[in-house]
């Protein structure tokens, strides 16, 4: 029987190292340092040893027409580019979108010489936290973002970790996907209090209490800078009606299944905020950590739920993280006795009972089966990451000998009589060996986007794209597999429907190990060869011909001298740069075979070249004449 999984893998582990560190207590600290500052200082920095913190304050106001702050605006290209090495969100998502005016607090902030002069010296530190409170925290979301993807284009390996306190929520789903397909989901850890009502708020549409709403924030604000100034305002506050109608819209979207919001009974998608990472959920009797955005909603809904016998708990609590953050301790799931009852004989079920407890949710407690429930949903299914690795190694082992057999295919194409080689006879597919082959190339595609599924929804370790063994496999794999796959899609003539294989038909799987490659060989050192290569080392490369033999007939027609120019330069750049990779002899020896793709295009190439004009087109008879302006 294979052993169960932990239900608290990934996020208690975060959430233990947090703790046991002294990071969440010294980032707490830097949060208050930065809530107590003036309010022209919107950030602080310290560094500790190799360790640079920066923390965002949260005594600050949105700009904007609307106090919800419902004004969404796409991620990608929204901000210079600063977020452009993100990756895209899967076909048929919806495009990753922020709040606007969260947006703009941080823009705002990323603009100043200030913030830049003092970014510098941080951005040289080994591991680097970010962290802030209240709004402050999705300013530091949104640092952290800018700094993953920044270190992710350089290739550099610094620690990034992003903890926020009582912070409001930031985007939609497909900005949670995106997090969680580039493994950046243990990079955040947001802390929420029991009863807090700002991680909340996003899930309502808040217009109806502008007015209420403008001195909620006030009231927090005043309170973070000096609690006396807090009071002048709190006589103002109708918390009841904005604590049961965000617990309301709270409510919809958590039993909808679908996990997407309804409001005033119109499914409104991707314009709900979701989470991203991973909570941590702090009460006076413990904490509990989650990391399945499903799960945090729904806690979030049965925590709240249990204030509705004081709703200004919802308002106080978003001031209490310092008594919360020093109540935690590392040892509290572990030393925690059950107070009722019997110690159940599953572990799974112990375990789920005293993560309740830790919440200070009673048995008895109308939530308390709900809450199980939660904590249930929130366990990963099947092996935990580290068995699933190794039951892929397993499978790997067992689609060798499909490998295997195209690589024998490779040698037989290469030193046959026809001189076609690897490529161009798999293209003409003449042959029942040629059959075989082709239902290898598809089992092999589903063992590799079987693995690349498996990442992305968390079931295999963070670092698992890290891994010289997964790298080199999948590296393999593409180089031997591909120019099956290009001359597959050109046999087919799906480039005459869709358009050249680069930019209509490569495999995503295909991008994705080019990135792995890039990332582990970020140095570009290459070695220098005495012989060709098993592989061409540019899996693409034959699509790369197929692009420039219809370069090549589309300009002995061409009569546009500019668009013939233009195929020109694009013959002459493809000419450069495959000559490079034979003099490198980065090809395999079947590209150099005298009836292969390449070589013909060479050749007529060359007599095309040999015919004496640049544009052997005839210009027209008026060029020959005076021409008036």
């Amino acid at each position: 029987m294979e052993s169960e999984a932990s239900q608290f893998e990934s996020s208690e582990l975060l959430a233990t190292f947090l703790v046991s560190s002294g990071l969440l207590t010294e980032s707490w600290r830097l949060c208050n340092k930065a809530n107590s500052s003036k309010p022209s200082q919107s950030f602080v920095v310290d560094q500790i040893g190799s360790i640079g913190l920066v923390a965002f304050t949260g005594v600050t106001l949105v700009s904007g027409s609307e106090p919800s702050y419902r004004n969404w605006i796409p991620l990608e290209g929204a901000c210079n580019g600063i977020y452009n090495y993100m990756i895209r969100p899967n076909e048929g998502e919806e495009p990753v979108m922020v709040d606007a005016g969260f947006l703009q607090l941080f823009l705002d902030i990323f603009g100043s010489s200030t913030f830049k002069s003092q970014m510098e010296p941080i951005l040289k530190c080994k591991s680097i936290v970010i962290t802030g409170h209240s709004l402050g925290g999705t300013t530091a979301s949104l640092a952290a973002l800018w700094l993953l993807s920044y270190f992710k284009s350089t290739f550099s390996c610094q620690k990034i970790i992003c903890i926020t306190f009582g912070s409001p929520l930031l985007g939609n789903e497909s900005l949670s996907n995106v997090i969680s397909r580039e493994r950046w989901g243990g990079n955040f850890c947001h802390v929420v209090s029991k009863h807090d009502i700002m991680p909340r708020l996003l899930f309502a549409p808040l217009a109806p209490f502008t007015f209420q709403l403008q001195s909620l924030l006030k009231f927090w604000h005043f309170s973070m800078l000096n609690s006396q100034f807090g009071q002048l305002v709190q006589n103002q506050l109708r918390d009841d009606e904005i604590f049961r109608f965000v617990l309301a819209h709270l409510e919809k979207v958590t039993h909808d299944d679908r996990g997407i919001g309804v409001y005033g009974g119109d499914v409104v998608g991707s314009k709900v905020f979701w989470p991203f990472g991973s909570y941590l959920f702090c009460t006076e009797d413990g904490a509990l950590c989650f990391d399945n955005a499903k799960s945090v909603v729904r806690m979030m809904y049965l925590l709240l739920a249990t204030t509705t016998s004081s709703p200004s708990l919802s308002i106080e609590d978003h001031l209490k993280y310092g008594d919360y953050v020093a109540r935690i301790s590392t040892e509290f799931l572990k030393s925690s006795s059950l107070t009722e009852g019997v110690l159940p004989e599953s572990s799974s079920d112990a375990g789920t009972l005293l993560a309740v407890q830790s919440l200070g949710i009673a048995s008895q407690e109308p939530i308390a089966g709900l809450s199980k429930d939660c904590v249930k949903m929130s366990r990963p299914i099947g092996r935990p990451p580290n068995q699933n690795v190794a039951h892929l190694a397993i499978k790997l082992s067992q689609i060798n000998p499909y490998r295997a057999q195209i690589e024998w295919y490779k040698a037989i194409c290469d030193e046959c009589d026809d001189n076609l080689g690897y490529y161009d006879s798999f293209k003409r597919m003449t042959s029942r060996k040629h059959f075989t082959v082709n239902m290898h190339r598809h089992k092999l595609a589903q063992f590799w986007d079987h693995v690349i599924h498996m990442m992305e929804t968390n079931q295999l370790p963070h670092d698992f794209s890290k891994l010289g063994k997964w790298v080199n496999a999948s590296q393999f794999y593409k180089l031997l597999v591909e120019p099956l796959d290009i001359a597959d899609y050109y046999r087919r003539g799906n480039h005459r429907e869709k358009g050249h294989y680069l930019k209509h038909g490569r495999e995503r799987r295909y991008e994705i190990f080019d990135r792995w490659w890039q990332e582990r060989h970020s140095s570009g050192e290459e070695y220098e060869r005495r012989n060709y290569a098993s592989s061409t080392q540019d899996s693409s490369f034959w699509a790369k011909v197929e692009e420039a033999r219809d370069w090549l007939d589309s300009v002995q027609k061409e009569t546009d001298r500019m668009k013939a120019a233009w195929l020109w330069d694009k013959l002459d750049d493809f000419e450069r740069y495959s000559r490079e990779l034979i003099n490198d002899k980065q090809v395999s020896k079947d590209v150099l075979l005298k009836n292969s793709s390449y070589s013909l295009w060479v050749e007529e190439w060359r007599v095309f070249k040999s015919q004496g004009q640049r544009f052997p087109m005839q210009l027209p008879e008026c060029f020959n004449e005076e021409m008036v302006p």
